[in-house]
């Protein structure tokens, strides 16, 4: 595959060998850069369809823009909607993703979403641990499905962060419900971006009586100045997957645990190539 650009940013793509009948998987995270990503994902995809090929996915670890999903206020977009509708029509036949912001937004797609998640892999991981006197915290109450599943998995009790979002990237915690006290923390959430939240609601939970806060996520954004809020924050750890790029800065700086997703996506390509079940991934 090559990728280049014209002297004026313009993305150019070429596929190097013949794809003409062939099942193709663009693996592509729409991460930061995002809009550089997209469209790299939408030209490869224009690409794929115009060489013939046969059925095109578009493997998304991380789906950029999900979390505007809906509108908050008045004369928003819903740019998540717009996204899938842009993979739609550049020619994907269909979409592999691991835990999008809200399981909803298959809905916004008109072809067959693949929807994987990093949750068993997460909980997997703690399971080598011991749990004695552990609480799964979720940060907030739209995370209150996947903490109360990862809880169950690791037979652990729950508590949830009831919190206010002012803006994009800012948090307000307003109650801790649960108890928490004289417990070692576990937050789990689906995206850390700015740490903004999660540094929050670990500062929040110590003053409520914590023992110490480790925190798990499937996809570590650490966007500026997230790796300096966690280094002045209680967070002893945080556990992710490489569902995005990380530089070995970060995850030295965060104490960053990552776990490889490829297991689990190389899986369930090989099952829609062989046009077997994915649901069986998580039974």
């Amino acid at each position: 595959m090559l990728h280049t650009s014209f002297a004026d940013g313009e993305l150019y793509c070429r596929i190097e060998e013949s794809v003409r009948g062939c099942d193709t998987f663009i693996v592509q995270p729409t991460c930061n850069p995002v809009n550089d990503n997209l469209m790299k994902l939408l030209i490869t995809i224009d690409a794929a369809k115009r060489a013939s090929a046969g059925n095109v996915t578009a493997v998304m670890p991380y789906f950029g823009y999900s979390r505007q999903e809906k509108k908050s206020t008045g004369r928003e977009p819903i740019t998540a909607k717009l996204v899938a509708n842009l993979i739609v029509k550049s020619g994907a036949n269909r979409v592999m993703t691991v835990d999008m912001h809200d399981p909803a937004l298959q809905g916004f797609f008109d072809i067959p979403v693949d929807h994987l998640s990093a949750g068993r892999m997460l909980a997997e991981h703690f399971m080598t641990r011991d749990l004695t006197n552990f609480v799964v915290v979720s940060p907030d109450t739209g995370g209150v499905l996947r903490a109360r599943q990862f809880a169950n998995k690791l037979h652990l009790p729950m508590a949830i962060i009831d919190k206010r979002r002012p803006e994009a990237n800012k948090a307000e915690v307003m109650h801790v419900i649960g108890d928490v006290s004289d417990k070692h923390a576990i937050i789990i959430d689906d995206i850390i971006d700015t740490a903004g939240t999660l540094c929050t609601v670990a500062e929040t939970l110590m003053k409520t009586g914590a023992k110490s806060v480790v925190a798990c996520c499937t996809h570590a954004l650490l966007s500026d100045p997230a790796s300096e809020r966690i280094q002045n924050s209680p967070v002893n750890e945080i556990v992710c997957t490489n569902s995005v790029p990380i530089s070995p800065e970060k995850k030295e700086k965060c104490n960053l645990t990552i776990l490889s997703l490829a297991p689990l996506i190389g899986e369930a390509i090989r099952r829609i190539y062989e046009r077997r079940s994915v649901s069986e991934l998580f039974l």
